[in-house]
């Protein structure tokens, strides 16, 4: 990092956990770049998962791992990379690091921060943490109950509420969407389920609703969680007759089935849906990305496992997804879908105007740091 990094930059520095936490992180990262373009961007990860997928993101001028926090990784982090603002996204609570970007005065942000009351801040035992948050120049927390729990604890002079920034992303990603012509000829003349992220569970419930709406003309396109070649074998044979899409141009266009076999195209696959569906919600673990689907205005559908996704919940508190057990549960509720035409845009336009009314948060974090001029010499 030290022979990577010259001196003399001035640099913003973002760090987030994981791929999920850069989702959040990204827009910001993209406004301050179009904002400051003298300053540059140092991106970095805890988590393989993120750093391996996005190691080479333009977006940033510098991407790396973050050093295990303690007062000496700290100290040297900081003298090599001299950031002039700290962006930290969510869960972000390195002690150490905090204590010494602090100490150096450098202004430091938490973005899209969510908070629950079974979190070691809100506990007796919590005043170690407490302080922690307290050495962050703003909260921008994502709900209005983060907020109340932050008040309770004495911070609420440094914390306000901005929503989840990847409201934005996903609004982003939308306003700039490419067609996918192969998708386009399989999507013609029918009503396309575009399941998302899907693990083994989900694929089981979409088979059984499959076979109860054999009679319809509803297809279903399936971009798994798992590329692997033997999960992509257990789909064709899930799904007799299905095509996968690197396949696509030496197969007729008559199957139900279409399987991705790529990654990186599901946020525009969405768009071809007249229903999505978004996989992990039958797992504990939980729930996708489900705005990547409300955006385009359609409705959702998700497993049982959702309720500590607010944005989840919000979609389903306007009516514009709902949550199924099982593939039964499912089919019972395409097939209102299909007969009631209303019931269907009544539950699209609560999908898209869920979405539309929560943007604005890059925009709120954007006007603290200039009107504060954090980043004006």
């Amino acid at each position: 990092m030290q022979d990577a990094i010259p001196p003399g930059q001035k640099i913003i520095w973002m760090h987030c956990a994981s791929l999920g936490e850069f989702e959040q992180g990204r827009p910001v990262m993209e406004a301050l770049k179009i904002t400051y373009p003298g300053h540059r961007i140092l991106l970095t990860f805890f988590s393989p998962s993120g750093y391996e997928v996005q190691k080479d993101y333009k977006g940033a001028d510098w991407v790396f791992y973050l050093p295990m926090d303690g007062p000496s990784n700290a100290r040297q982090f900081l003298e090599i990379v001299q950031p002039v603002l700290v962006v930290f996204v969510k869960y972000e609570f390195w002690y150490y690091y905090l204590k010494k970007i602090k100490y150096r005065q450098i202004p430091v942000l938490l973005i899209s921060a969510l908070f629950r009351r079974d979190m070691s801040f809100f506990k007796w035992y919590g005043g170690l943490q407490r302080k922690i948050l307290s050495r962050f120049d703003h909260l921008f927390v994502q709900t209005q109950s983060s907020l109340d729990l932050i008040l309770e604890i004495g911070l609420g002079s440094i914390s306000s509420i901005s929503g989840d920034t990847r409201f934005d992303r996903v609004s982003a990603i939308a306003a700039g969407w490419q067609p996918i012509p192969q998708i386009e000829q399989f999507a013609v003349n029918c009503r396309l389920i575009v399941a998302g992220s899907s693990w083994p569970e989900d694929e089981a419930l979409l088979k059984t609703a499959m076979s109860r709406l054999e009679n319809t003309n509803i297809k279903l396109l399936i971009a798994p969680h798992e590329i692997s070649e033997k999960h992509l074998v257990y789909l064709d044979n899930l799904f007799p007759g299905a095509i996968r899409f690197s396949a696509m141009n030496n197969h007729p266009n008559n199957s139900r089935f279409l399987i991705i076999d790529n990654v990186g195209m599901l946020s525009r696959l969405y768009r071809y849906a007249w229903i999505c569906y978004v996989g992990g919600g039958l797992k504990k673990s939980g729930i996708h990305n489900v705005l990547e689907a409300a955006v385009y205005s359609r409705p959702v559908f998700f497993g049982p496992f959702y309720t500590k996704y607010s944005e989840a919940i919000g979609l389903v508190a306007v009516g514009g997804a709902s949550a199924v057990k099982d593939g039964d549960q499912m089919a019972d509720q395409l097939q209102d879908l299909i007969s009631t035409s209303a019931a269907y845009e009544e539950m699209a336009a609560g999908a898209g105007q869920y979405v539309q009314r929560n943007t604005g948060a890059v925009n709120l974090i954007m006007h603290y740091i200039q009107e504060n001029r954090l980043l004006t010499s």
